[in-house]
């Protein structure tokens, strides 16, 4: 498979995914249903919006601080202002284009602060290993503290506690052996993820060494708080879902989470995703979907605004450079 076939494949298929479920999402609903959601939406209060996004907008300034930790030990300094400036133009450019912010960023450190190009894109690599991980653990948390739910709509569902358990039993095998098969196998997908697998071990080794490790976990935590935050008083917006708890909305988190890696920043797929993890819990299909697109316009629209300030106060505010 060619390099730009791969290229117009990684950004064809979130957008082919997007497409699919907006004309799940329309066949899936009647026009009333439609017509509900839209007015829920439209009625939504400005107030816990407002909230969500000034809670998202200190998250990527955290993330810009914490950036600079994993800078330090290279031997550079990033001002804090160009940094978060820089994050928000490339959260802006992978609404467009998936992934493109992950060249865009190390250019732009490149181009305003004067750190190599691949110094800079190995301080991203390191923070996407680590967002991983939090992701990860994020989701381990949600199905502990909601498994007899979660057991209960599977069982719904048609799998019972022993066909669950089952699988579960089948997945840990299958890793063990794959995990197995990937160290003694020489062949190149096996060597990618072992490399994958090296690099991120070495990015989680290097936090431990670096002079601020205790500022840059602080600022891990605060991030996916603030990830979950910015997503949980959504849920005041929706009447339906304003009583819900943490462990629920944990469970919906994971689900819009998980949207946004599938697709072009979540479009279609995010209200989808979360409205499915929310029937879980009782939540109708109308004001699921209303909390899911209310959550994703909100993030957009944060990521459009001040992605496009930033854009523009960029090159201005260090012309000299």
């Amino acid at each position: 498979m060619s390099k730009s076939f791969k290229k117009i494949l990684s950004i064809a298929l979130p957008i082919l995914l997007g497409v699919f479920l907006l004309w799940y999402l329309y066949y899936s609903t009647t026009a009333e249903q439609r017509s509900m959601i839209w007015n829920q939406i439209t009625n939504a209060n400005p107030y816990w919006v407002g909230l969500s996004i000034l809670i998202g907008v200190s998250s990527h300034v955290s993330r810009a601080i914490r950036w600079n930790y994993l800078l330090e030990p290279l031997g550079y300094k990033a001002s804090i202002f160009n940094s978060s400036m820089i994050i928000f133009t490339t959260y802006l450019a992978n609404l467009g284009v998936p992934r493109s912010g992950e060249i865009l960023r190390p250019t732009e450190l490149a181009t305003y602060e004067g750190v190599p190009f691949e110094k800079g894109f190995g301080t991203i690599v390191t923070e996407r290993i680590i967002d991983v991980i939090m992701l990860l653990l994020i989701i381990f948390i949600s199905v502990i503290f909601q498994a007899d739910l979660i057991l209960g709509f599977l069982n719904q569902a048609g799998f019972g506690i022993y066909a669950g358990l089952g699988i579960l039993i089948f997945g840990i095998l299958g890793l063990v052996i794959s995990i197995q098969i990937i160290k003694k196998s020489e062949a190149p997908f096996a060597k990618k993820i072992k490399d994958f697998l090296s690099n991120m071990l070495a990015g989680i080794t290097s936090i431990f060494k670096m002079k601020h490790k205790w500022a840059f976990l602080f600022h891990t935590l605060y991030i996916w708080f603030a990830y979950i935050a910015m997503f949980f008083v959504i849920k005041f917006t929706v009447p339906e879902t304003a009583d819900l708890g943490v462990g629920p909305m944990l469970v919906a988190f994971v689900g819009g989470a998980i949207a946004m890696t599938t697709t072009n920043g979540g479009f279609i797929a995010y209200p989808a995703f979360v409205s499915k993890s929310l029937e879980i819990f009782g939540i109708t299909a109308v004001a699921g979907n209303a909390f899911g697109w209310i959550m994703w316009i909100a993030q957009t629209l944060m990521v459009m605004v001040f992605g496009a300030i930033s854009f523009l106060l960029l090159p201005l505010l260090n012309r000299n450079r």
